[in-house]
Parts: structure tokens; sequence; C-alpha cells
């Protein structure tokens, strides 16, 4: 029987797709002309990026094996069958990554005189250094557990351990109850390895290299210390992953933060969703495995450096710069004031802030400049991912100790950022903010700030909102623009999302900003729609759009209808994307496109041609079930016509990339982009940055004005 290809089908599997995402960032890591250190960053990132989709995407299908193993998606997959798919080609992508980082980038980091030692390679004094190490500063805070008692200890999720298989000595004598009476039965203990330690250990090297090894290599390599009269016959470090797929009862009457807190908790000690771990054990495996309830196409045996991001620690050498990218400077917006209030600006015009390029330092001025200004009465604002330490927050935090009306909209089912948001919000409603978690049921994942303002005319509004969140730390990575206004038909609907979000106000009709789960996803469908039925063969219809992730089987559809209508469609999308280009009668007039590259691109941006009466709309929200249909998202209109201006032409930019793009074929996969004979090499975020780059360095050769004062003698 001919085996039915993807072909066939209509959608790609959201999962599979995911893979195929992180795989794209792994072969960054394999480009020869990045920096070296970059290409290290690239194989860490891809590494973590498995982290979640374990804990979350494998531990759902898991879940749903168990419950509905008979249920199967819009390929006909059962979760079964989608399981064994995805574990074979994480299997494939790790495998390869440990390829790369062994035959290439160990390698070259030698060529640089920065060496990676294993104990049985450590000179006399590298071992008398790790020996006097290991018993001053490591051995006090290592625990072994025992594994044969009543019950098997519980490895905490994503937490590196070692495990030592023991023989008892004989001739030995043991405490009564001890860890086995049984001189002759091999038996395990296992290890967790202390936190607060620095995984990558420097070593004294006596020809001036740079040689480093690490702590889970000296723990296995002194921990028969802690074994007193047993003898180590086998180690091997693992990691294990646990489900933190789960969702706090929104209808439980108990504190909804107490409840929160029980989530985190239940993430430590979750059933085990996948194992990662050393080769050196094949007994150690087999017992672990067998305790935790694990196949075979659970465990990812690698090399030593089972978590690759642990030598994003050899980055703090002293001349670790000539191994990383040129700096990329974050120019201060010249649209802004530097050292007044941006209000008399925004009354003029709107602004785009376009981070990282531009500093994001724009935005915690304006947040600031509302927090201390007295004319400033109110301040509300939605914090999905604040970060630690965020000066956004603390700045709320001032102005409501001093009065000022604050409401932050705290999403505290930010998933992995729950523990951050629930102190955060602590903090605020101590400082006398009103804090409001989130809507039941609901994540409010939208990006506002709305300031009112007491000035000589009456009230004004001004409106921050933008694509990414309120994160100083991932606005210095993360693509995103944001747009300042004092519109004020968007100020209007903002109030009314506000009060919509904060109380009982029924929906009111918003004329500009548009709102998922309510009017956002048919707002798209129809500007989609509209455009079929603008599109001729002489003038066809145009949609583009950027994105991180298309999944949205409505959506979708759309588009398949748009393109049969001979509408041209380029999409650019950086994670998963479902949709299936380039099928005759169903998608031939689409293309999409994924950049990987040195920034991530985290924006989303929607434009419809409409027959020469554009739009162009900026959007918290991707296109996907759970941001139209189960988030609090905002899509937001740019008319100012030199912003317009600007992002279109940034956004047609992102499809002439031929360096670090994709493209996506009928059959899954994604075609690496590169210059043809002659062609100019084009990578987007480099031209991108040349611009601000040119333009901050106009600005700063335009000449001061100087006014010439006429005084009375």
């Amino acid at each position: 029987m001919k085996k039915k290809s993807e072909t066939n089908y209509k959608y790609f599997n959201r999962e599979l797709s995911w893979v195929e995402f992180n795989y794209r960032v792994l072969l960054e890591s394999a480009k020869k002309d990045l920096p070296l250190f970059e290409r290290l960053k690239f194989i860490s990132i891809a590494s973590s990026n498995f982290n979640e989709f374990f804990q979350v995407r494998i531990a759902s299908l898991k879940q749903a094996l168990k419950s509905n193993p008979r249920v199967t998606d819009s390929n006909g997959y059962n979760p079964g069958v989608i399981l064994k798919k995805l574990s074979t080609r994480i299997h494939q992508v790790v495998r390869q990554a440990y390829d790369i980082l062994y035959t290439e980038i160990l390698p070259e980091c030698e060529e640089n005189r920065i060496f990676y030692i294993r104990p049985d390679k450590y000179t006399p004094a590298q071992k008398s250094f790790t020996e006097h190490l290991f018993r001053h500063d490591i051995f006090p805070l290592l625990t072994p557990l025992r594994t044969d008692g009543d019950s098997f200890p519980q490895p905490v999720n994503l937490k590196l351990h070692a495990a030592f298989l023991l023989k008892p000595m004989e001739n030995v004598h043991h405490l009564q109850n001890a860890l086995t009476a049984n001189t002759q039965t091999e038996i395990a203990a296992l290890v967790p390895l202390p936190a607060g330690l620095e995984r990558i250990v420097w070593l004294p090297s006596s020809d001036g290299s740079k040689q480093f090894t690490t702590l889970d290599d000296i723990i296995t390599c002194y921990g028969k210390e802690l074994f007193s009269g047993f003898s180590v016959t086998e180690t091997m470090v693992f990691k294990i992953t646990r489900d933190a797929d789960f969702s706090v009862n929104e209808d439980d009457s108990r504190n909804f933060i107490q409840a929160m807190q029980e989530v985190l908790e239940k993430r430590q000690s979750s059933f085990a969703v996948n194992m990662v771990c050393t080769t050196t054990s094949e007994k150690l495996l087999k017992l672990i495995k067998e305790k935790l309830f694990l196949t075979d196409d659970d465990i990812y045996q690698v090399p030593a450096l089972i978590d690759p991001s642990t030598l994003l620690g050899i980055l703090d050498i002293e001349d670790s710069q000539k191994f990383l990218w040129p700096e990329w400077k974050h120019f201060n917006s010249p649209d802004l004031p530097k050292d007044e209030t941006c209000w008399n600006t925004l009354r003029q015009h709107d602004v785009l802030l376009h981070v990282p390029y531009e500093s994001f330092d724009s935005v915690k001025k304006f947040i600031k400049d509302a927090c201390e200004d007295p004319n400033v009465l109110a301040i509300k604002m939605t914090l999905y991912r604040t970060g630690t330490g965020s000066e956004i927050v603390k700045s709320l935090i001032h102005a409501a100790k001093n009065g000022k009306q604050v409401t932050a909209f705290v999403e505290l089912k930010a998933r992995f950022d729950e523990k951050t948001n629930i102190s955060w919000a602590a903090e605020l409603e101590k400082a006398g903010a009103i804090v409001i978690y989130g809507v039941v049921n609901l994540k409010v994942h939208a990006k506002i700030c709305l300031v009112t303002r007491k000035e000589s005319d009456g009230l004004r509004q001004y409106v921050h909102l933008s694509t990414g969140n309120y994160n100083a730390k991932t606005a210095r990575l993360y693509q995103d623009f944001s747009l300042f206004t004092a519109n004020h038909d968007i100020s209007r609907d903002a109030t009314f999302f506000f009060n919509v979000i904060s109380g009982y106000s029924a929906l009111q009709t918003m004329h500009h900003l548009y709102m998922a789960p309510v009017t956002l996803k048919s707002r798209l469908i129809e500007l989609i729609e509209r455009e079929i039925s603008l599109s001729t063969k002489e003038r066809p219809g145009l949609i583009i759009a950027k994105m991180n992730s298309l999944c949205h089987k409505e959506i979708i559809d759309a588009l398949y209808r748009a393109s049969c209508a001979g509408v041209q469609i380029k999409l650019n999308v950086r994670g998963i994307c479902t949709l299936v280009p380039g099928i005759p009668g169903l998608s031939e007039n689409i293309t999409v496109v994924s950049i990987i590259d040195r920034y991530l691109e985290h924006s989303r941006v929607f434009y419809f041609q409409n027959d020469g009466e554009e739009e162009l709309f900026l959007s918290s929200a991707d296109w996907m079930d759970r941001n139209l249909d189960r988030r609090i998202e905002l899509m937001f209109p740019i008319t100012d016509r030199n912003i317009f201006k600007t992002v279109k032409d940034t956004l047609n930019l992102y499809f002439q990339d031929n360096t670090h793009s994709h493209t996506l074929q009928k059959d899954g996969t994604w075609k690496s982009n590169a210059p043809a004979k002659k062609e100019q090499s084009v990578r987007v975020q480099e031209v991108i940055y040349k611009k601000y780059k040119k333009r901050n360095d106009s600005s700063k050769n335009i000449p001061a004005s100087e006014f010439s004062v006429r005084r009375n003698n």
C-alpha cells in the first residue's frame, strides 16, 4: 500500500512544525561564518527550547494518549502516532546537535585555546585542584538519596542529578537499615546537583590556555567519597523533564494566588515526560527508566554536557567579544525628547518605536514620566512578562505610593513567569495600586498602557500599544514594534478596553482597536474576504503578514480561499506554520518564509492592499487558536502616513533576505535561502540596523538651533 504523503493534507501537524522551527534554530549553530560564541548560543537556545516543548506539548499529548487515545488531528494522527513521529524527529535533531557540538564547536574552541577537559584528562595540578574544590566547596552541599526504600526518590523537574551504582565492600560493617544488607547486590543512589554553584569550573593551566571542566564531571569523579564502605561501579548524569501543562481551576472559590502557587508546586513532582542522560551506564538508565515509567522513545542518551546551555558559562572569559557579533547599539529614538516629557510631541503626531534597533528606554521613560508627572491622574497597564527587577513596575509602585491612581492587570497565568508576576502583584497591592489578576478563563496577553493627564483644555489621554512585552531584557533581543499616540479615537477605545477587562462593563463597540476573543478574529477574516472580493486578474489582491506562529484553521482556510481567488499572499512566520503552501488549486499563491538571526523576530504585522486603500495593523496576537479564541489580545491600526510607510517598507524587506531565511516547501521541509550567482547578499536585520544607525548618525550632525533674543539695553 502506498504511504500517504504529507502533501495530501491541508495542514501540517502543529507539534512537528514546531520541531522543524527548532531545527532551523539549530542550523544557525552549524554556520561556520558565524562567530564561535554565537554558534554556541544557538545550540544552547535549541536545547533550552526543547525543555518547554516537552513540559507542555509532549506532556499534553501523553495526557491525551491516556484519556482519549483514539482522537485524531486533521491529518488523522492519534496521540500515539504523533508522539512516535515526534520522538523519531527529535532524536534526529538531538543527534545532529551533539554532532555539531563535538565535531565543530568544541574543536573550534580548541583552535582558540579554550579546552573542555574531562576527568580522565586532568593533569596532576588539575586533579589536586578539583579534589580540593570537591571536598571543601561541593561535598557539604550534596545529599545522596537511596533508591531501595519504600518509595523511589522523585528527581525535581529539569534539575541535574548524578546517579551512582554502588557495591558494598566486603568485610565492611554497615549500619542496620543502610543502603543494602546484601554484599553481592549492586544498588543505586541519586545525588541532586547543587543549584547554587556554577556548572563551568575553570582549571589551572600551565600553558596559558583556558581550560574548564563541569560541576557534574567533578561530582561523578569524586562522588565515591559520599559512600563510605561502598565502591562506585558506574555513574550517570541525567535530567528529568516533567509535565508542566497545568491550569488553575479558575472556578474554584479559593484564593487565586494560592491556587497558582499550588500549580507551581505540582510542576516539580508531576509525571515524568522524558529523560536526558549520559551514555555511561545502561544499568542506571534501566533502573530510572522503569521507576519513572518512561519508554525507550522518552530517553535521550547523549555524551557529556547533557545541557549545552552549560557552555554559555565560557562567555565570561576576558576576551569573549572577539567570539561574538560586533556590537549593535540600541539607538535612542530621535522622535521622542530625551530631557523632557513626550506629551507635547505626541499631541502633534504618533511615534513608532522599533526595538531592539531603537532603545526600550523610551518606553521606560514614558511610563516613568507618567508616574512622576503631577498632572497625570491615572495609569492603566497590562503586565504579562515583565521580568525580575522591572524598572517599569518599580515606577508604578512609586506612583501608587504617592497617591496616583494606578491600575495594573497582572497576568498570573503567564506560564513559567507566574512566580515573578505573583511577587510583583503583591508589591503593587501593598503600594496601593489596583491589581487585577487577569480575566477568568482567559489570559490577558495584550500590551497596552493608558495615561490620563490633566491639561489646560481638559483631560487628555496618551496610549502606548505594543507587539511585545513590557520587558527591558527581552526588548534587547526581541524585534517588536510599538506605537505612542494621543489619538482621541484610539484612547477612547483603550478606555473601553480597560473597562471591559476590569469589571462588569458590557462589550462596547471599539472602532479602531480589535480585541480577541471578541472581534479580532472576525475582523481578520473580513479583511481577507474583502481582499478576495477586490482581487482581479489585472490587479490581484495582496496580503502580507508577519507573525510568530500560524495554526488557526479558520484563518488558514480563509487564506486558502484567497489564494484560489488569485490573491497574492506573503507570510513571514518565524515558528509554527501548519498552512501548506504551493499546492495547486489550494495555496499556489502563498509563500511562507522564516527568519532566524541575531534577534528573535517577534512582531505581528498585517497588511492588506484593499484595492489601493491600504490598511496596516500591528498586534499582540499570532494567528493561533490560543491567541484568537482564548486570550485577551489587541490589534491596532497604523494611520500616520510616515509610520505606515516605515512599517510597510520594513515588512517587505523580510521577503528579500537571502542569508538567514528559509522558505517552507509543500512537503513540510524548509529550504535555506542563499544568494544566487552574482546576486547581492541581503540580511534583513543588518539592513534594518544600518538604516537606524544612519538615521542616528545624521541626527547627531544636525546643528543645534540658536535664537537671537532682542533685549532692551
